[in-house]
């Protein structure tokens, strides 16, 4: 097949690309810009564009196929010639679905843990050499590309984002996937600036729950009232597999598990963390590991990039960066790193850098997010606000939102990183959470304070 991405560079879109190279398709593409990683991996594979913009002019009656990713606008120059052509046009999920009609499909919902579920059940199967395909938000250890696809392989691993498909198709992508085992961690409105209520954001998943095959498999967070009141009320003829936190304890900064064989350590920690592991588990034993096979594997999963990621630590001191950004991963991430170090002082600093992070009203949904943390920091950008186009934020609403009055809020990213540099590191752990980089924030150069180069 002769396939044409619209949008090549973004992280999914570069990553489906490289997969559907590795399958032997011909593969083309264009943007107006390509970053790294998304442009050396390109470039490795004879996939770069060999000059960046849109050309009406590569887009013939030769292609079988266009797959158009988000950051295209609805009038790209490319796409319009596309739709005069008649071409079949493909959002993202739309095209992964296609690749997988006779697959078994699991899908992982959710408005956390998603990344670190779909990690851990990846883990596990390569642990035992079980080739699966899969797609994961997130680059994995041992694994070269975020999308794997085969003809041969019987299940494909999908994180399923809520997100919307594309610029021409509204619907959430996880829509599209019809899976046939499925798992939701936890509702949590998130993307404000599609989902205007909470009630508008809930629906989605009980569309996603709908659209599982009939007599499909749900696992589903038990503890969590949104996705239980989805799950349960559900009329759609699925069978239901409830998960909760399991029996842990920590002891001198490890977490254990209370398994069938006895105590077991962990390479991972904090209660959202032992969530996800008791809903992967469910999922790789419908995918055919047993319980002891998954313990023995989950065992070594030390996280996914981002996610409570150690970028550092000496005797004293441990540096962890996040990507939580929305209000419930951001309470869970601060309460997981406080309870694992209650003995030392914790330094929690929120990017506010999102759409919904930044809008005023949204922002009341931070409440109580940093309580565990000693040292609570919020750094937002003013002018992040002015190109997202979003009304004013000040430091006041931020400061009342958290209903923290010793809060420490900065906006300019210097001042910022004078704070943090300047900071006694003894005894502390640091915990850096933000799809950003704080204004470009230098982590080498952090490291390097606690002498780990």
């Amino acid at each position: 097949m002769r396939i044409h991405f619209i949008a090549i560079g973004g992280s999914a879109m570069h990553n489906l690309a490289i997969a559907l190279h590795n399958k032997g398709y011909e593969v083309t593409g264009s943007d107006d810009t390509i970053h790294n990683p998304s442009k050396s991996r390109l470039e490795a594979k004879g996939l770069l564009p060999v000059e960046f913009g849109w050309f009406p002019e590569k887009i013939s009656q030769n292609l079988d196929a266009i797959i158009l990713g988000m950051h295209a606008k609805k009038d790209n120059p490319e796409l319009l010639k596309a739709q005069d052509l008649g071409l079949k046009i493909y959002s993202y999920p739309e095209f992964l679905y296609e690749q997988s009609k006779d697959k078994t499909r699991v899908v992982i919902g959710g408005s956390h843990g998603k990344t670190t579920i779909t990690s851990m059940i990846l883990h596990v199967m390569n642990y035992h050499d079980r080739d699966v395909d899969y797609m994961v938000g997130a680059q994995l250890e041992g694994f070269d590309t975020m999308v794997h696809l085969t003809k041969e392989n019987e299940f494909i691993v999908l994180e399923g984002d809520e997100y919307l498909s594309s610029p021409i198709d509204r619907r959430p992508k996880f829509h599209l996937y019809k899976p046939n085992i499925a798992l939701l961690s936890g509702i949590a409105w998130d993307h404000i600036n599609v989902f205007p209520t909470f009630e508008n954001y809930l629906e989605q998943f009980q569309v996603f729950t709908d659209s599982l095959t009939n007599g499909g498999i749900m696992v589903y967070n038990v503890e969590d009232e949104h996705v239980k009141m989805t799950v349960e009320n559900s009329d759609h003829a699925i069978k239901r597999y409830p998960y909760s936190t399991p029996d842990f304890f920590i002891d001198n900064g490890t977490t254990y598990i209370d398994t069938p064989d006895g105590d077991m350590p962990l390479e991972i920690f904090g209660e959202h963390n032992l969530q996800n592991l008791a809903g992967a588990k469910w999922i790789c034993q419908h995918m055919g590991i047993d319980e002891d096979d998954f313990y023995e594997a989950i065992s070594s999963f030390k996280g996914a990039s981002k996610r409570l990621e150690k970028i550092a630590e000496n005797n004293h001191t441990v540096i962890f960066k996040d990507f939580a950004h929305s209000p419930s991963k951001v309470k869970a991430t601060t309460e997981a790193v406080k309870k694992q170090y209650q003995n030392r002082e914790l330094l929690a600093c929120l990017e506010l850098h999102t759409y919904s992070s930044l809008n005023g009203d949204f922002l009341q949904e931070y409440k109580g997010a940093l309580d565990d943390a000693d040292i609570a920091v919020v750094f937002y950008s003013p002018h992040a606000v002015k190109i997202k186009r979003l009304e004013k934020v000040t430091s006041e609403q931020i400061g009342e939102a958290f209903e923290r009055e010793d809060l420490l809020i900065y906006t300019n990213p210097g001042e910022f990183q004078e704070f943090l540099f300047s900071q006694n590191f003894e005894n502390k752990a640091i915990l850096l959470m933000s799809s950003g980089n704080y204004g470009g924030l230098d982590f080498n150069h952090l490291r390097g304070k606690i002498g780990f180069y």
